[in-house]
Parts: structure tokens; C-alpha cells; sequence
């Protein structure tokens, strides 16, 4: 059975899509079997891994509304090693869409357990802001990971995130909680980030993963590649740190 991990923040720019894709590839150097599902409207994801959103004959918009099967939908990142669910700007009329829909808040949910079997584990990349998609995301989702840059502004989101996911699992999943804050671009120059790395670690314990991605020019050029970073350049500080992440995470879940 897969384990289903959303990696959401409300904050845009903290590094979702950077880190969904290079679990994913972090994931699959361990021999994991793991689905990539793009819930954003931008495609970020999608092209990340190396698949062109401007010519998908389905995608995540068509799985939601019931117009495909994730077996129809899905195709294969070639250099990441992962399977990826896709998604392109179609993806945003959903929103509207599937408001008038039968369990709205479960369509995701419902289409991932027809392969659940197939994976080890399924990464859903959400959008910026808690939507539809996001709540489709976190009910499919056994426990979100959540990205951070460790500033000030961070830490006043991630208050709000705590107590959206709060009311997600005490009304829709009950299944959800939150598997660890991620610290990314983290700068270790900056007085600033050790601080709020300090504050996190000392109010989150041991929710804090040990594993910190650093800022790397590395990881920022592999999308324009449509290569994830782990594989543009293995040698790199990034790849190594996501690399290192996936070692913790599949440590992790032994214990859920």
C-alpha cells in the first residue's frame, strides 16, 4: 500500500515543486516505486520532470472530473525514474468544475486508490493557497510535508497551515497529520535562518526533519533542463541533501 504525502505550504516560493520533484528522484535512487502528482495549475512539476504539459492527451483535470483513470493519465519522467500524474493550465477550471461534484473533496482520493498497489510512494505537489486542489490533496493524503525557508514570514504562514490541516483532520481525514517541516535555501550565513531553525527545532522537536537543503544554483538550473536536480548534477549540495532526504523519509514512515 502507498504512502500518500502532500508537500503543501500556503506560502508561494518556498521550494514545494523543487522539493516534490527531487523526493521523487531521490526516492526512485532507492529503488521506491513513486507516483508524482502535479495538483498545481502551473505545471511546474510536470516540466520539472521532464514532460511537456503544452501536449498531454490527460492530466489531472480530466482524472478529477472522471474523464480518465491515473492509468490513462500517467506517464513516465524518463530521467527522474518516477511515474507523474500532469497537469497544465486546464487544471484551474476544476476549481470551478467540481464545486457542483458528488465528494468533491475526495476525487483525488477515490482515483489514487485504483494504484495504490502500483507504488511505494504517491508525492502530491500542491498549489499556493488552500483551494479545491489543496483540500483534494490533503484528503487523499496520509501526512503533508511541509517546506520552509526559515524567515520571519515563514513562520507566520506556517501557523496558518498547522491550523488548516488541524480542521482537515478533524473534519474530512482523520488519516492526516503532519510528517515534518522541511528547511530549504536555508543560508547557514544568515544569523536570521539559524534562529528560526533554532525556534522551529525548539517548538516542533522532533517533527523537524534532520535533513536541511541548502540554497544551490544547481537545483535552480535543472528545471530549464527539464531534468530534476538530483540527476542534473548528483554531485552537487542540493542533490546530496534531497538525496539524503529520501534516506530519511523512507526511515520515517517505518515509524507511522
Amino acid at each position: 500500500m502507498a504512502k500518500i504525502f502532500c508537500v503543501a505550504n500556503q506560502k508561494g516560493g518556498v521550494g514545494k515543486t523543487t522539493t516534490s520533484v527531487n523526493l521523487a528522484a531521490g526516492l526512485a535512487k532507492l529503488e521506491q516505486r513513486v507516483l508524482l502528482v502535479d495538483l498545481d495549475p502551473q505545471g511546474n512539476a510536470t516540466m520539472g520532470a521532464g514532460i511537456n504539459k503544452a501536449s498531454l492527451n490527460a492530466s489531472t483535470y480530466q482524472v478529477l472530473l472522471g474523464e480518465a483513470e491515473v492509468n490513462d493519465a500517467r506517464q513516465r519522467s524518463e530521467a527522474g525514474r518516477f511515474d507523474v500524474l500532469p497537469a497544465n493550465r486546464e487544471l484551474a477550471g476544476a476549481e470551478v468544475e467540481m464545486v457542483e461534484l458528488d465528494n468533491r473533496e475526495r476525487r483525488l482520493k477515490h482515483a489514487l486508490a485504483k494504484v495504490d498497489a502500483d507504488y511505494d510512494f504517491i508525492l502530491v505537489d500542491c498549489p499556493p493557497a488552500l483551494s479545491m486542489l489543496t483540500l483534494n490533496g490533503l484528503c487523499a493524503a496520509h501526512g503533508v510535508i511541509i517546506p520552509m525557508q526559515c524567515e520571519y514570514y515563514a513562520l507566520e504562514g506556517l501557523s496558518d497551515l498547522v491550523n488548516t490541516i488541524k480542521k482537515v483532520h478533524a473534519n474530512l481525514n482523520t488519516d492526516l497529520k503532519i510528517i515534518g517541516l522541511l528547511r530549504v535555501m536555508f543560508d547557514p550565513r544568515m544569523t536570521l535562518s539559524q534562529q528560526v531553525s533554532a525556534q522551529l527545532e525548539q517548538h516542533f522537536g522532533g517533527k523537524v526533519f534532520k535533513t536541511i537543503i541548502p540554497r544551490n544554483v544547481r537545483l535552480a538550473e535543472a528545471p530549464s533542463y527539464g531534468v530534476p536536480g538530483v540527476v542534473f548534477d548528483p554531485s552537487s549540495k542540493g542533490a546530496q541533501a534531497y538525496i539524503a532526504f529520501g534516506a530519511e523519509m523512507v526511515e520515517r514512515i517505518k515509524t507511522m
